[in-house]
């Protein structure tokens, strides 16, 4: 009797540097509109990178800037309300931005990570739990990780305050935001051992 014997393939290490990639992530968000539905929309225009160690949650890091005026909800209207100073300010403020000051691994593959998110000047800390969703090298011999995580804010503790009441009680727009983030990094540099 004859046996095979096959030596399992190494997994790549999947620790190093990483750029997001715009075109096959997004960052979004979803508000209650008029107390009965959910508005989602997102912003089509940021640029981030971080580092990412599985093995050591201590030594990751993200760091994120979005373009206030790339928000979108497929309605030019309400667009250019949310860009006003009603709401975003962009003329003002034209960036939102995101660095992490610290991240636990909350359960395998999941993270919780906090940092200080900018929004119309305020900085207030908020924590974002993400989870690994894979690895892979694309056709083009990139190397990229994705990523999934959401968080909810309260929108006035950046000072967008901006709400009209509804004749049958309530307001326009829900003061809780839940921000969703599907990140496509591609990995700089060679992979760390």
């Amino acid at each position: 009797m004859t046996t095979t014997t096959t030596t399992p393939t190494a997994t790549p290490s999947i620790t190093g540097d990483y750029a997001i990639d715009a075109t096959h992530s997004r960052i979004g968000f979803v508000a209650r509109h008029a107390m009965v539905t959910k508005v989602r929309g997102s912003f089509n225009e940021f640029e981030g990178s971080g580092h990412f160690d599985p093995d050591d949650a201590s030594k990751i890091s993200l760091s994120l800037t979005i373009s206030s005026a790339s928000i979108d909800t497929r309605n030019a209207d309400r667009d250019a309300h949310l860009k006003s100073n009603d709401f975003l300010d962009m003329d003002r403020f034209p960036t939102i931005s995101f660095r992490s000051t610290s991240v636990e691994l909350a359960t395998t593959g999941d993270y919780r990570v906090t940092g200080e998110l900018t929004i119309k000047g305020v900085t207030r800390t908020v924590t974002i739990d993400f989870s690994y969703e894979g690895a892979a090298t694309d056709p083009y011999g990139n190397f990229r990780i994705g990523l999934e995580g959401s968080t909810t804010i309260n929108r006035r503790d950046w000072g967008v305050s901006w709400n009209a009441a509804l004749e049958a009680g309530g307001v326009l727009v829900s003061e809780k935001v839940t921000l969703e983030f599907e990140v496509s990094a591609v990995r700089q540099g060679p992979p760390e051992a």
